[in-house]
């Protein structure tokens, strides 16, 4: 069975719509109507057309607004639209094509000129949508290779500590602790993976629960301070006395967390500082600051660094994957709150992290939490 595009046409007058079905009584198109904007939008709710044909002149809610609301709307805006306009000034087809429509017609509409277009944008729809199918495919087959990784790496770090209670010598030893080490880095990043899938597929379960953030970052501090000491770096904690729990996820934050300051370490210059700041004001639940001394992030780099695989200054002495702070942004948008980076003066980033539960969850439109 061959496939039927379906066009919805939203006009208030059904006169038009006759005019409309008429001129397309040849194409093989199902034809949708919707007597108003309102209605139009509660019906893209639940199915979406290929292409949608709106009358800009309409009351309650004029043509202009219910493209500005289509095209605004992540899950519609890849929709074409044609506006059908009796309106001739060229602002006020510039305002048409502003709200985000694809293409305009003239009344009277012609029918040459209407079959035309609509056989161009649907073209361009078919590319778009085998091109999205195309990436849901790479996208799945990414997730299930990173998945399965880990069945491998958890045979590699068994026999790693399996290796440790043996009789080796210590140049041996040195090296099966190397190999512990890089077996739970690529394990961490095997996670950040995984989690970030989910995040962007709305499958990820929060198990949220009462978090002590100062206790966290004393922690996260510990854990790291032989990667600091090694590379000369001291780490200082001006962390608030007064205990305050917050609502968050526990593993997701704690992710996020190392990542930061891990971060700050690893592009911080020897003999410098790294700090880690938390306050709690009135605005929000708390602010938590990771400052470093390092290059700092130009202004260009600050706008596409929290983005997937997007790196800031190389160093060669440092592995880049470009996931990390994406990571961080996805995990921290998931529960509410929001992370950016200013500069350090005179030298040095600020990567900052407001955390405030009263806003709804951001990222994820499914996001399941489980209190």
């Amino acid at each position: 069975m061959n496939y039927q595009p379906t066009v919805l046409v939203i006009d208030d007058d059904p006169d038009n719509f006759d005019v409309i079905e008429t001129l397309l009584s040849h194409e093989r198109y199902l034809l949708n109507y919707a007597s108003s904007g309102i209605k139009a939008l509660d019906r893209l709710d639940t199915s979406a057309p290929d292409l949608i044909l709106l009358d800009v002149m309409m009351p309650d809610m004029n043509g202009i607004e219910v493209c500005r609301r289509i095209k605004t709307n992540p899950t519609r805006r890849h929709i074409p639209i044609i506006m059908v306009t009796a309106l001739s000034s060229k602002e006020d087809l510039a305002r048409c094509l502003d709200t985000g429509a694809d293409d305009f017609l003239s009344k009277p509409v012609n029918g040459i000129e209407l079959r035309a277009r609509i056989r161009s944008l649907l073209r361009i729809k078919q590319q778009y949508d085998a091109l999205q199918a195309s990436l849901q495919i790479r996208q799945d087959m990414s997730n299930m290779i990173v998945h399965d990784l880990r069945n491998p790496l958890t045979s590699i770090m068994l026999s790693c500590e399996m290796l440790k209670l043996t009789d080796l010598a210590e140049v041996q030893q040195k090296k099966i602790k190397q190999i512990g080490i890089a077996s739970k880095h690529l394990e961490s990043l095997i996670d950040s993976l995984l989690i970030m899938a989910k995040l962007e597929a709305g499958q990820m379960l929060l198990n949220l629960s009462e978090v002590d953030l100062v206790e966290m970052a004393e922690m996260v501090i510990s854990d790291l301070q032989p990667m600091a000491t090694q590379r000369r770096i001291q780490l200082i904690a001006n962390l608030p006395t007064c205990q305050k729990f917050i609502k968050l996820d526990s593993s997701l934050f704690r992710r996020v967390f190392d990542n930061l300051l891990m971060n700050a370490i690893k592009f911080s210059p020897k003999d410098s500082q790294v700090i880690v700041e938390i306050d709690y004001p009135s605005h929000v639940d708390a602010i938590i600051r990771v400052i470093d001394r390092g290059t700092g992030v130009s202004q260009d780099l600050k706008q596409s660094i929290f983005e997937k695989y997007a790196v800031g200054s190389l160093f060669p002495d440092v592995k880049q994957t470009g996931l990390g702070l994406a990571f961080c942004k996805m995990a921290v948008e998931a529960q509410g709150g929001t992370i950016y980076i200013s500069d350090n003066e005179p030298k040095g980033s600020i990567f900052t992290v407001e955390v405030d539960r009263s806003h709804p969850i951001q990222y994820c439109d499914h996001l399941v939490q489980n209190c």
